[in-house]
């Protein structure tokens, strides 16, 4: 149970974001509880399910240490924050077809003959992917994911910032995954914010939108 009040106001959980640059190193996440935010946040949408995306959560001083020489500018919210979830996305992600499908017939989610269909036809598709169209789908998915990871950790108290300036060609080797297999998508800083941070200027939806 967090020590910090939950909400189900969503005004307060999109409005309320803001860009953290500094956490009250103070304030821990246990690691029941992230997986409850990560398991929240894996609700989104992929496609074709496949769920490409994958975490490694640094929340120890040791995994800080390693990360913050690749963090470059991002030191100060690297190490003060309750945790880091870096992002990856897995190339090899329709290895977990057959068990996303299989159990999605065991919930009831869908008939058997649906399922067999679906592999039938994607499994060729998959195959025969070529490495940008991999990538553009992957980096469509965990941006979904990593939106939504945002979104919930706000409904847990919590705060957040994205980090897309770090070194990416090196953060796969330095926990222990294979370079060629995950693509590094973004870094999320996690924990209580140590101030109350900044508000930043949104166009108008009359800007960013056309009607036909």
């Amino acid at each position: 149970m967090s020590k910090f009040q939950k909400t189900n106001d969503f005004n307060e959980i999109v409005y309320g974001r803001r860009s953290i640059k500094v956490y009250d190193p103070t304030v821990k996440i246990s690691r029941e509880e992230m997986s409850e935010i990560l398991e929240k946040a894996s609700k989104a949408p992929s496609s074709i399910n496949m769920q490409p995306w994958r975490f490694v959560v640094i929340d120890t001083e040791e995994g800080k240490e390693t990360l913050a020489p690749l963090s470059r500018f991002n030191k100060e919210k690297v190490l003060s924050s309750s945790a880091v979830i870096a992002v990856f996305g897995d190339k090899k992600n329709f290895d977990y077809a057959e068990e996303i499908y299989s159990n999605a017939v065991e919930l009831g989610y869908m008939p058997q003959e649906v399922k067999d269909a679906q592999i039938n036809a994607f499994t060729p598709y998959y195959a025969n992917m070529s490495e940008d169209v991999m990538k553009d789908t992957i980096m469509l998915d965990a941006g979904l994911v990593s939106m939504q990871l945002m979104l919930v950790a706000r409904a847990y108290g919590y705060d957040t910032n994205p980090i897309g300036g770090y070194e990416k060609d090196q953060i796969a080797e330095s926990f222990g995954l294979e370079k060629d297999r995950y693509i590094p998508i973004m870094l999320l800083t996690i924990g209580k914010a140590a101030n109350e941070g900044f508000q930043s200027y949104r166009l108008p939806v009359d800007t960013i939108t056309e009607w036909r």
